[in-house]
């Protein structure tokens, strides 16, 4: 009987639901890998890994957080060999949207970065503090109409057709009230 009962614990280890109970996110200075506890039922495993979309030459950093609904797969039903699965929606922690075509990622301070296919547009929104940074040393080139909604600043110079603002010259320059001429 015992060797049935055994085997019946491993048959349920290969594949448990649960949820992340505790996360380690690790360190890069002492190389200690990111992990995760997961409750399922009663039990409450070791320290386990998860699966990214990428963790080779290309990575991609997104650890799961407290609640959210996973899978493990532990290989021969040990599950001190598991693995975890992340991204099981639940009744705690529901989507994010609801139609095809969207593709949305919310972030815990209610930034939201969405791609919406069928209107052909891409949205990012931050939130109150916001700020957006782009560092493209060889330069950054913007294609298509522009609306700014409030101060510009520039540290060098503006541009526009071929003129610049901080170099420009005026035609008919007189002394007085008198207007000057445009731009040259």
């Amino acid at each position: 009987m015992t060797d049935i009962a055994a085997l019946s614990r491993l048959i349920e280890n290969l594949i448990r639901l649960g949820t992340i109970a505790e996360v380690d996110h690790g360190s890069l200075t002492d190389q200690r890998p990111a992990r995760v506890r997961v409750q399922s039922g009663a039990l409450l495993t070791g320290w386990l890994p998860w699966l990214a979309l990428r963790a080779g030459e290309s990575r991609e950093w997104d650890p799961p957080t407290l609640g959210e609904q996973v899978i493990v797969f532990s290989p021969s039903g040990q599950t001190a060999q598991g693995v975890v699965l992340c991204g099981l929606f639940s009744q705690l922690l529901l989507a994010n949207a609801d139609r095809a075509g969207l593709h949305r990622r919310t972030y815990p301070d209610g930034a939201v970065i969405e791609y919406d296919s069928e209107a052909h547009q891409l949205l990012a929104t931050l939130p109150a503090g916001g700020r957006v940074q782009l560092n493209a040393p060889s330069g950054f080139k913007l294609q298509g109409d522009v609306d700014i909604d409030g101060l510009v600043t520039v540290s060098q110079d503006v541009v526009a057709a071929g003129i610049s603002l901080v170099k420009h010259k005026h035609s008919g320059v007189q002394s007085g009230g008198a207007q000057t001429g445009a731009p040259v």
